[in-house]
């Protein structure tokens, strides 16, 4: 004879059911160095806002599934690897009701998005106000990723990979694209040096001696995307 187990009830006598939920929302803020700034990926919806790739958390599907299922029909985007950033829950940050967004973030480099009519890549301290409260999910993903450019070289690997290495002035320029300022050379190269494996090898250049080449301490085929 099946025993169908009574429903759980908490100390007050109340099942699940009899508790209001929020939806769930997931959204990701995909960042890239487009034209040497920092810029987010924005899709156009059916309203006049832009916004984010998102989507409502569907039954039985994780977030994970949920973030890369938006990306592939929002923004026709593949092969990424979204990481959660945090969860936005203001009761009134959705218009259409009570919904929480565990937002999500990935920084690629700006040849892995393809741009469709209903995208566009814009720099993410010039960008309209977007729906929601994306505009706020855009400044804490940008202020994660700055924050991580601080103190190593090109963490998410947004340079391209050169099999013969990189040198202190391409890192550079990518980190003074990603933090939106000039660095100080010598600085620079103090901070990052410690992160760095010399190959032995120089790039000649049209001009000036040959630059030292170097790759990191966690080259990039180490890795796989599931580690970004």
């Amino acid at each position: 004879m099946d025993v169908t187990e009574p429903p759980y009830r908490d100390g007050s006598g109340r099942t699940l059911e009899d508790y209001p939920r929020p939806s769930v929302a997931v959204d990701t803020a995909v960042l890239t160095v487009h034209e040497g700034r920092l810029c987010v990926l924005l899709v156009r919806g059916d309203a006049a806002r832009e916004r984010l790739p998102g989507t409502f958390l569907h039954p039985r599907e994780t977030l994970r599934e949920a973030a890369l299922r938006a990306l592939h029909e929002k923004a026709a985007v593949e092969g990424l690897a979204p990481r959660q950033l945090r969860v936005f829950d203001s009761p009134t940050r959705d218009d259409r009701g009570w919904v929480l967004s565990v937002a999500h973030v990935d920084a690629v480099r700006a040849d892995r998005i393809r741009l469709t009519a209903h995208t566009r890549l814009v720099a993410v301290d010039e960008h309209p106000a977007l729906a929601y409260d994306h505009t706020e999910i855009v400044a804490h993903a940008a202020t994660t990723l700055r924050r991580q450019y601080r103190g190593q070289p090109d963490p998410w690997h947004l340079l391209p990979h050169s099999g013969d290495g990189l040198t202190i002035r391409d890192l550079r320029l990518l980190h003074e694209a990603v933090l939106g300022e000039r660095l100080v050379a010598d600085t620079f190269r103090r901070t990052m040096l410690p992160h760095l494996v010399p190959t032995g090898e120089r790039r000649r250049g049209a001009r000036g001696k040959p630059a030292e080449l170097f790759r990191r301490t966690d080259a990039p085929e180490s890795r796989s995307p599931a580690d970004r």
